[in-house]
């Protein structure tokens, strides 16, 4: 993996080298935040170069390892990580865990070992029993709103913390600001396609960080984005990452 822009000092290579990536302490580098005190939304995503979301309804055919490998980092990085109850359900989530090297550079950063998954859904059509809940290390949340059927609500309490926002749809400014009041500031959302539309709609998007897979899909497939209608925003380029054709672009409010 290189960097394309901005450009700058090329890693230097180990012995017997001719040349270097970029080296997991780069990686962080290049995406970890100086100030986690401040509230950040960052969603990832990956595309065909012709813009789908996935191959043959999932986007596990866009991927690559360095799509990956930024995959598992911003994994690494995140307090709380947001996914829709559908995107759990169709690309199969399991519990939410990091490899040894990825949970000891949390305990040296003062984080605990693993972040939360929240999982945004407002019929609540979830399995209590699905390993995404009863194996997770830590007790993930499950995000709904106040007109979500009320039996489903205490059955996920059983085995996740139940957070209200909003009366008869999900209010994504007021999750936010409650996941806040936990102490989990910097957020990361995988997904799925629904979820960034009212991430979007609700102007809750702070950076997106997008693998563009040198591919292309065909008709078919869908958008990263669904859902309801948002404003244009202007986001600002901030680095190009490429591996094998693959780019790895971050993009962040101006």
């Amino acid at each position: 993996m290189r960097q394309l822009w901005p450009a700058g000092p090329d890693p230097a290579p180990s012995a017997g080298e001719s040349h270097a990536g970029l080296s997991h302490a780069d990686l962080i580098g290049r995406y970890e935040r100086a100030d986690r005190s401040a509230p950040w939304l960052r969603v990832n995503f990956v595309a065909s170069a012709d813009g789908a979301v996935t191959v043959e309804g999932h986007s596990e055919g866009l991927s690559s390892p360095a799509d990956k490998r930024v995959f598992g980092l911003l994994r690494m990085l995140c307090d709380v990580l947001l996914a829709g109850a559908g995107t759990v359900r169709e690309e199969g989530y399991r519990a939410l865990r990091l490899d040894p090297e990825r949970r000891r550079w949390r305990r040296e950063a003062g984080l605990p070992e693993v972040p939360v998954l929240a999982v945004v859904s407002s019929r609540l059509a979830l399995d209590p029993a699905s390993p995404v809940f009863a194996e997770a290390p830590v007790r993930p949340l499950v995000i709904t709103h106040e007109g979500s059927p009320a039996d489903a609500r205490r059955r996920l309490a059983e085995v996740a913390d139940v957070l209200i926002a909003g009366d008869a749809e999900v209010d994504l400014a007021a999750a936010r600001a409650a996941l806040t009041e936990r102490g989990l500031t910097q957020a990361l959302c995988e997904g799925g396609p629904q979820l960034l539309g009212s991430l979007l709609a609700a102007d809750q998007v702070d950076e997106l960080c997008l693998t563009v897979a040198p591919l292309l899909a065909g008709s078919g497939a869908g958008r990263i984005v669904a859902g309801p209608g948002s404003p244009v925003r202007r986001l600002d380029l901030t680095q190009v990452l490429e591996a094998d054709g693959n780019l790895l672009l971050r993009y962040a409010r101006p």
